[in-house]
């Protein structure tokens, strides 16, 4: 309808995951240029996640359109399948089979072992072609355990100097509690990098919103007020999906009204005909704290402090009391009080089953804390801090005699020191107050 009117060539807010239409704010960019390194370094396991319309698909087609000719491809956009299915459609993308083979049912009688032969064979003839294959799995947090295990499997193709299959996994937020479970415990050590996409700040919002017009040719008919600007940022809460259908609602509402500019009273009507309201969900609004921390704008001990709180706030509790305390650090932090309306386990029963990894040659060690109360709150509250950045926390118990017990604190889990002092850097950066370094593992996967 408005295209013609506005001398558009296509439709300028598609919810279609088109490449050519990815604004590359900085989050974007940077989990662009990760994906990139990682492919040509052949780095393993990579995690990409994002909440519901942050433009994790569009990422993948536009990272596709840049892979060079030199790299097989193979993208899962359905997670609802078996592993024999799975693996066939790998297959089928890589070429080893063909479509038609798939829908004739011609593969039905094969093993699932001859299919990862099949795949095995075909990696390895890429090596002295100077090949390589890359996986990618969207919406992953919604792949069954099965099939997450046999991706682990796939993840153990590989010669004595490196992988033969880099694995791609991109999801919803979910996806990082699911890989934490105990049940993927294996594949989540085998992760090497992990990203998060964020939403679009306001500046980024309005960048967006011009890049999406200059794509589709419009840019020089029609134009959006900075004031509705502000409230397409503000109803979509930065999400691109959102902005998206803000934006054409809007688009709609100025063409019946023959003008080419998009003021705030038109985004108000969008929001109102799609029944949207602004949302801020307590998990979003954590990690706005998370992102903060890792730009060095919070302290380590506010930081542990909010992220304790937004750990308790998915506790069924009768209250929680807390009050400002002054700390011998940065600033000041937050001590909290909980009644549970159940029973919970002793401090220290949260605190087993995290031995550090026996394969682990590097690790970043936080330090040692009292194996009392508090000594195990402030390791509560170290750990999600920790996991909320995407580091895997590991304990050691020592007897220290007369010291009583206590537990070791270790983050991340290396082959060698290098990548584990880049994620000590970053957390240096975000907390230089910590005391950390990195360390050996002794045989027994113990640190010293």
């Amino acid at each position: 309808m408005y295209e013609t009117y506005y001398g558009f060539t296509e439709k300028p807010f598609s919810l279609t995951p088109d490449p050519k239409y990815l604004y590359r704010s900085q989050s974007h960019a940077d989990a662009f240029d990760l994906l990139q390194y990682a492919i040509s370094r052949r780095e393993g396991f990579v995690v990409v996640t994002g909440d519901i319309g942050t433009g994790k698909t569009t990422l993948c087609r536009a990272l596709l359109e840049k892979i060079d000719c030199a790299t097989f491809t193979a993208l899962v956009l359905n997670p609802f399948l078996s592993e024999e299915d799975l693996l066939k459609r790998i297959l089928q993308d890589f070429g080893v089979v063909s479509r038609a083979d798939v829908k004739a049912g011609r593969l039905r009688g094969v093993s699932k072992q001859e299919l990862i032969d099949a795949l095995y064979d075909f990696l390895l003839g890429l090596i002295p072609l100077k090949a390589s294959a890359v996986l990618i799995i969207d919406e992953a947090q919604n792949l069954p355990l099965g099939v997450l295990e046999q991706i682990r499997i796939l993840s153990n193709l590989e010669t004595d100097k490196e992988k033969l299959l880099q694995i791609i996994l991109v999801g919803q937020l979910e996806l990082q509690t699911l890989l934490r479970s105990p049940k993927l415990r294996q594949l989540d050590q085998r992760v090497s990098i992990r990203y998060e996409l964020q939403p679009l700040d306001r500046e980024a919002s309005g960048a967006y919103v011009s890049h999406r017009l200059a794509v589709a040719g419009g840019s020089a008919v029609v134009t959006f007020a900075p004031k509705a600007l502000d409230r397409v940022h503000q109803l979509s809460s930065g999400i691109p999906r959102l902005i998206n259908l803000l934006c054409d609602r809007a688009l709609l509402a100025a063409f019946s009204l023959r003008t080419n500019r998009v003021l705030p009273d038109m985004v108000d009507h969008a929001a109102k005909s799609l029944d949207l309201q602004p949302v801020v969900s307590v998990r979003r609004r954590s990690r706005s704290v998370a992102a903060s921390l890792w730009n060095g704008r919070v302290s380590l001990a506010a930081a542990v402090a909010v992220m304790l709180l937004s750990s308790l706030l998915g506790v069924s509790m009768t209250a929680i009391v807390y009050q400002r305390i002054t700390a011998p650090v940065e600033a000041k932090a937050l001590a909290f009080q909980t009644t549970p309306s159940s029973p919970v386990a002793g401090p220290s029963d949260t605190l087993r089953g995290r031995a550090l990894p026996s394969n682990a040659a590097f690790t970043i060690m936080l330090g040692a804390y009292p194996a009392e109360s508090s000594g195990v709150e402030q390791v509560r509250a170290l750990t999600a801090w920790l996991e909320n950045a995407g580091l895997p926390v590991y304990y050691a118990q020592l007897d220290r005699g007369v010291g009583g017990r206590w537990y070791r604190v270790m983050a991340g889990s290396y082959t060698d020191d290098q990548s584990a002092a880049r994620d000590l850097e970053r957390l240096k950066a975000a907390a230089p107050s910590l005391d950390a370094h990195v360390t050996a593992t002794s045989a027994d996967g113990e640190s010293p």
